[in-house]
């Protein structure tokens, strides 16, 4: 007897996180596909599994954004210069005039969280995203 769609989906209704995630893994292997959309899908179903898929899908790259310049302008303008590398007096001036700007795309968590206390430190207001 063949096995409906009803019944395969309440089969992995049934699987654990751990289940599902190879099942999902050994399809994706076996077909040469990404099902990266669905597994979030799938993990973030389960009642248990909601905490464990936020944990596998931890942030990687941050943006740095210069909310205000603060009362120390110049400072601020120097330590973009510095933390952003080649760009000119007037593109720093122009960035910190512009806030909110993005000071730096695609940086480590530690990296932007540097360039935060720097900036913070001159009287910035920075957040990062």
């Amino acid at each position: 007897m063949a096995a409906t769609k009803d019944d395969v989906k309440e089969f992995i209704k049934n699987m654990s996180l751990m289940e599902a995630a190879e099942l999902v893994k050994e399809l994706e292997d076996e077909l040469g596909v990404s099902a990266a959309a669905p597994v979030a899908m799938v993990a973030g179903g389960g009642a248990a599994g909601g905490g464990e898929a936020a944990a596998e899908e931890e942030q990687t790259e941050f943006t740095v954004v210069l909310d205000g310049a603060g009362d120390k302008k110049i400072q601020v303008i120097k330590e973009v210069r510095a933390v952003v590398s080649g760009l000119g007096l007037k593109e720093a001036k122009a960035l910190v005039d512009g806030a909110p700007a993005t000071v730096k795309e695609g940086v480590t968590k530690e990296e932007a969280e540097e360039i935060k206390s720097k900036l913070e430190a001159v009287g910035a207001s920075v957040s990062v995203k």
